[in-house]
């Protein structure tokens, strides 16, 4: 692992409570075990840890605790502390499905909970720019990574695209791909927000997670190469089993950073 800057010495005027210095220690070793950056899996003992961090043992079991709390890693007697479970990354930079994003990291498999043609509600139908009570495509799936839940996808798509994925394998299939497939039209870019939630009992039950469990929740509009809004996607992945990763730019002093779409407002 490399060396990273001690934190402030403890005994330095403006001493900080223990729990703070744990709570940076842990941030750093996340990311090391989230990246894979922990050799053969153990991290490093906890004296080299301290060391390396400039805090004391206790501060660093504190920084264990957490993480073992997060379910990343666990002691094991002769061993150490080892990481124990991972996370699926998941880009923020591309537009993809998750078959897309975790192609030679696991094996997805949908189940599809609901689908059908059903009335938009108002709210879905300005946000995909059609008349309030239009049809369009529901779709409710239960994602899962190597047979262990991921996410809940609930999702509405335009009828005149989205009908003919009603007899399509939506099993084995992202619904991005089939939408390109079908349409022989490209989607193009999306709206993104994201938010922490907990999980409510019903979904908790879903995703085989304790009620109360950290959810991101990912609301996703996806446009077509003209910019024609057809699928929108309320997404609850779970927070223990999936990160989000991306490259930000900052925009130039005379360049706005973004515009807000009419459909946002």
């Amino acid at each position: 692992m490399n060396a990273v800057r001690p934190l402030p010495d403890p005994g330095e005027r403006h001493s900080r409570r223990r729990a703070d210095r744990a709570r940076q220690v842990a941030d750093v070793l996340r990311r090391q075990v989230l990246h894979g950056l922990v050799v053969d899996g153990v991290l490093p003992a906890e004296t080299d840890l301290a060391s390396d961090f400039g805090v004391s043992r206790n501060t660093v079991r504190e920084a264990l605790d957490l993480l073992r709390g997060e379910g990343l890693v666990d002691r094991i007697p002769g061993t150490g502390t080892v990481v124990v479970a991972g996370k699926y990354p998941h880009s923020i930079d591309q537009l993809q499905g998750l078959a897309e994003t975790l192609d030679g990291r696991g094996q997805v498999r949908n189940e599809v909970r609901v689908s059908g043609i059903v009335p938009a509600p108002t709210a879905v139908a300005r946000r995909l720019r059609i008349e309030p009570g239009s049809e369009v495509v529901y779709l409710e799936r239960r994602r899962l990574a190597d047979d262990i839940p991921l996410s809940l996808d609930l999702t509405y798509v335009v009828r005149d695209l989205g009908e003919a994925l009603l007899g399509q394998d939506l099993a084995g299939n992202d619904v991005f791909a089939l939408l390109e497939q079908l349409s022989g039209r490209a989607l193009d870019r999306a709206d993104l927000v994201l938010e922490a939630v907990a999980a409510d009992s019903h979904t908790a039950a879903i995703l085989e997670i304790p009620t109360g469990a950290p959810l991101l929740m990912i609301e996703r509009l996806s446009h077509l190469e003209d910019g024609r809004p057809v699928d929108l996607e309320f997404i609850r992945v779970r927070g223990d089993r999936m990160t989000m990763r991306g490259t930000v730019r900052r925009a130039a002093p005379d360049r706005p950073v973004h515009e807000s779409n009419e459909e946002n407002r």
